[in-house]
């Protein structure tokens, strides 16, 4: 069906441009060297090769003369589909649930085509047409970004969509788990409950592999075992120019190193191998509180920060809204009442939300699950990081909050006030582990973070008003009391922040050193539509 659609659409618009003969040189010493490359099939190699060689507009293009873009984005999706297969490429009308797939609605976006690859070799072949006819692209491993065109893309454009790559597998000692980038954290977590291990991976069920990865990772167990991009054994990549290779410690280290943390530069991962950690029952509880009770909340947790996270199978969970404050308390490991938490236990909740139980990683997920709304909303991120201090997340906090009430009350947004504490171990397990590119120091921290949902785009500027604020109202205050940390957690940057800036002046000089050297056309850089970019930096 698709496959039918493509080929009138291309045959409709493409043939007023067959008036004139192409060059026959040029397009022969240009085109069969790409068509070669693509190692079709000799009879789709031939059709391909034939359909190609009598289009003027792409003679045009490849001569470097005018030429009409959008008929060049057609025949790059025509070409991609003879490279994959009818059914692996959907092209306008796009269906309505891959446009809407993307979690905020602020970033549905209706591209020439979709592109669903069901093997590495299919993301190699997609990579060449992209290249070759110098075509925008965007990839989606989940479509979890709130951030507008980082996993979607406008018409002319392509999307690349990695929903078919979403295997999980095991090895046989069950200390490596491999994944695809279009797979759910909560089917990973799943899949390998039976097996009494988990990954160092994304707390959402419903968040999308790939992206936790490349942009470092935060998991409840990090602060014991590192980021998940820390826990990465082996990437398996595809580059720019359609080659297959792997990234590890041994193979193409500095692009190992790079992808811990470097986000979407480099190329498109076609799988991960994760270590797994030997972590099944687990001990935790959920309590809600009011807002009278968010300074003694907040006390506890900056307590809990500089005493009780020095036991490394501790986490705090701190979710505050203006109309109540969310504490989860994790122990990776089961327990009874683990004395880490002492600072919390003697605040008397308002609600016991799930009682103090010794249960599982895969049944805490499961809970979480259940926290998340499918229903088609806009959504935002932002981020700020600052040392343990405590009266300056009270100040910041209460900042926050007075604006989030009035926007609320003006347009409906409901907004959280997150702080997500950064052990020390946390920055040593990455440094054990063969360092990564973020540039933490090497200290107890915080990397707060916002959940924004509204309804209505003409409130866009209004709601996003308040968390752009609190980020600046950080680090005025954390710079006035010498506790502000100019880093950012590129899983929670907001689409105007610069995550990648922040990383030092060092490792962003190898950051661009690795991505010039693994993508020297700058295809990542340049034809990609959006993202958390080198290129901006």
């Amino acid at each position: 069906m698709f496959g039918i659609r493509l080929f009138c659409c291309f045959a409709s618009i493409v043939g007023s441009a067959l008036t004139a003969s192409p060059p026959p040189g040029l397009m022969r010493s240009k085109l069969q060297p790409f068509v070669d490359s693509l190692a079709l099939p000799p009879p789709q190699a031939q059709s391909l090769s034939s359909q190609l060689a009598h289009d003027s507009n792409l003679a045009a293009f490849l001569s470097g003369k005018d030429h009409q873009s959008s008929l060049l984005l057609v025949v790059a999706c025509l070409s991609i589909q003879a490279s994959l297969g009818a059914d692996s490429v959907d092209t306008i009308p796009i269906n309505q649930t891959e446009t809407e797939a993307n979690w905020s609605q602020g970033c549905w976006r209706s591209p020439t085509c979709v592109v669903i690859p069901e093997s590495a070799q299919d993301v190699s072949r997609a990579l060449k047409n992209i290249r070759f006819f110098r075509s925008r692209f965007a990839v989606r491993s989940g479509g979890h970004s709130p951030n507008p065109g980082f996993s979607s893309i406008h018409n002319p454009g392509i999307l690349i969509d990695l929903q078919k790559l979403n295997q999980i597998d095991i090895s046989q000692d069950r200390k490596v788990a491999s994944l695809g980038p279009g797979g759910r954290w909560g089917d990973v977590l799943a899949a390998l409950d039976p097996y009494d291990v988990s990954v160092i991976g994304g707390r959402i069920p419903q968040v999308g592999v790939a992206g936790v990865i490349l942009g470092g990772g935060l998991f409840h167990f990090s602060g014991e075992y590192g980021l998940a991009g820390d826990n990465v054994k082996n990437f398996e990549i595809v580059l720019s120019d359609g080659t297959i290779t792997n990234a590890n410690a041994e193979k193409n280290p500095d692009l190992f190193w790079a992808l811990k943390g470097g986000g979407a530069n480099f190329g498109i991962v076609t799988r991960f191998d994760l270590y797994t950690i030997p972590v099944k029952n687990i001990w935790f509880q959920v309590a809600i509180y009011t807002p009278g009770q968010v300074p003694a909340i907040l006390d506890a947790f900056a307590e809990w920060q500089d005493k009780g996270a020095s036991d490394v199978k501790s986490t705090v969970a701190l979710i505050i809204a203006p109309e109540a404050a969310t504490v989860g308390l994790i122990y990776s490991a089961p327990a009874d009442k683990p004395e880490a938490f002492n600072p919390f236990y003697s605040i008397p909740p308002a609600t016991v939300a799930v009682p103090a139980n010794n249960g599982t990683v895969l049944s805490l997920t499961n809970i979480l699950g259940t926290t998340f709304s499918n229903a088609p909303q806009r959504h935002d991120y932002r981020g700020a990081s600052s040392k343990v201090d405590v009266q300056l997340y009270k100040e910041v906090y209460t900042f926050w909050r007075e604006q989030a009430v009035a926007v609320h009350e003006a347009t409906g947004a409901n907004m959280t006030f997150t702080l997500q504490p950064i052990p020390v171990n946390l920055v040593d397990q990455g440094i054990a582990k063969g360092g990564n590119p973020l540039g933490l120091p090497r200290i107890n921290h915080q990397w707060w973070t916002t959940l924004v949902d509204w309804e209505n785009a003409e409130d866009d500027e209004k709601v996003r008003a308040v968390p752009i604020a609190t980020s600046e109202k950080w680090k005025e205050l954390g710079e006035q009391r010498g506790s502000y940390i100019p880093f950012l957690f590129m899983n929670d940057g907001s689409r105007d922040q610069s995550p990648l800036s922040l990383y030092g002046p060092e490792n962003v000089a190898r950051l661009k050193s690795v991505a010039s050297k693994y993508d020297p056309s700058h295809t990542f850089q340049t034809l990609q539509g959006n993202g958390f970019l080198l290129s901006k930096v």
